[in-house]
């Protein structure tokens, strides 16, 4: 036994070594892959924004809204730092309704979610009262739209502006009226809201310091669709140029009127009625050369390309055009965005002096500097006419 034991064995070697193999130690396991370095933890920036999503000027609200969307979107593919860390961008979007109330309760919901920055409100009956509360929390708060002077002139450090104010607005388009279309009475319409109110005031300051006549005063409110009694009154005091100040989901109906009574004169407003929709919202009630207004902003010479590139990508976006003031929301995300960036922080206590300090700001509407006030400067506004139901642009003025 033992001697067929050995020959199997010296069997099993003579057949190894004929195949030409050895008899090897087992290989040793494969290392591990090094682990991959953990990806930075992304920053998290929310930026809030608010504006009348619903009610008669939710046209305009999901305007600005939309430019906020852009500007978000494309600070997120850019892939900003912050403090080492990729942001990423959120809108918290808000509706107002164009109502001071629920206007203020928006923007304690957006303080609450401890947001970052705020873009808003549009109307200044809103952006007022909410400015209040956004100071108390130290959030700045950039408005895109709101023109009433006391919006900025309040003492808070938190409030900026992207547009020239009322004083500016109304003066021009006063001194327009006189000068440029010859007036000699004009009628004034607001409809008793802080921004309606604010502009029609400097409107009739301006009139009479050039030399025209205001014949009639009248309001109505911003919710209002017949001004039978009020355009009548005025149709007797024969005005050359009526003035409205307020927006034009009520100055569209207020055209119609003006012609069902017989009342040839020229229509003028604020940016307010300065919208794309005024000519659908009028209806045959709008002749050429009619309306007459002025939108809080405004660019020229090189910087018309970067605006007209805007409002085709955002038409190929949203399949709808531009209706005043989306990019100038556009341009307040950013404007926040490059501050945190040069401050290092998101931390509104600390980016808010750079913000504060911005100085040249390159943006589609234009050189972006704010100042001690928070007011941008060398506000432009841009005077239009309309024109076959369009938008015609006749100067843009400083």
């Amino acid at each position: 036994m033992q001697m067929k034991m050995k020959l199997a064995v010296i069997s099993a070697a003579v057949i190894l070594a004929a195949c030409g193999k050895k008899e090897e130690a087992p290989a040793p396991a494969p290392a591990a892959a090094p682990a991959a370095p953990a990806a930075p933890e992304a920053l998290v920036v929310k930026i809030g924004h608010v504006g009348p999503t619903s009610g008669a000027i939710a046209h305009l609200g999901k305007d600005n809204e939309n430019g906020a969307k852009m500007a978000i979107e494309e600070l997120n593919a850019a892939g900003v730092k912050i403090d080492g860390k990729v942001a990423k961008f959120e809108l918290l979007a808000e509706d107002d309704a164009a109502d001071p109330k629920q206007g203020t309760a928006a923007a304690q919901k957006l303080i609450d979610a401890k947001v970052n920055g705020v873009v808003g409100h549009l109307n200044s009956g809103t952006t007022i009262p909410a400015s209040t509360l956004y100071s108390q929390a130290g959030l700045p708060q950039v408005s895109p739209s709101a023109t009433n002077p006391k919006y900025t002139r309040q003492g808070f450090k938190t409030t900026f502006r992207m547009v020239a104010d009322d004083v500016h607005l109304g003066s021009t388009l006063g001194k327009y009226a006189i000068e440029t279309l010859k007036a000699k009475n004009v009628a004034v319409i607001d409809d008793r809201t802080a921004y309606g109110q604010g502009v029609a005031d400097e409107f009739e300051k301006a009139v009479a310091a050039a030399g025209g006549k205001v014949v009639g005063r009248e309001f109505t409110n911003d919710k209002a669709t017949d001004f039978n009694a009020i355009l009548t009154t005025l149709k007797g005091k024969k005005p050359d140029v009526v003035f409205f100040g307020g927006m034009d989901a009520v100055a569209g109906p207020m055209l119609k009127q003006m012609k069902a009574l017989g009342i040839k004169a020229k229509f003028m407003g604020g940016d307010g009625i300065c919208s794309s929709e005024l000519a659908k919202l009028a209806g045959d009630g709008m002749a050429d050369d009619q309306v007459y207004c002025a939108e809080a902003g405004g660019v020229e010479g090189e910087e018309k390309a970067g605006m007209e590139k805007f409002r085709a990508d955002f038409k190929a976006k949203f399949g709808t055009e531009v209706q005043v003031y989306a990019p100038y929301v556009y341009d307040a995300v950013k404007v926040i965005a490059a501050a945190m960036v040069t401050a290092n922080s998101a931390d509104p206590a600390k980016y808010l002096p750079a913000l504060a300090a911005t100085t040249g700001y390159k943006g589609v509407t234009g050189t972006i500097s704010f100042d001690e006030k928070g007011d941008i400067k060398n506000g432009a506004l841009t005077l239009m006419t309309y024109k076959g139901g369009a938008r015609t642009t006749l100067a843009v003025i400083r």
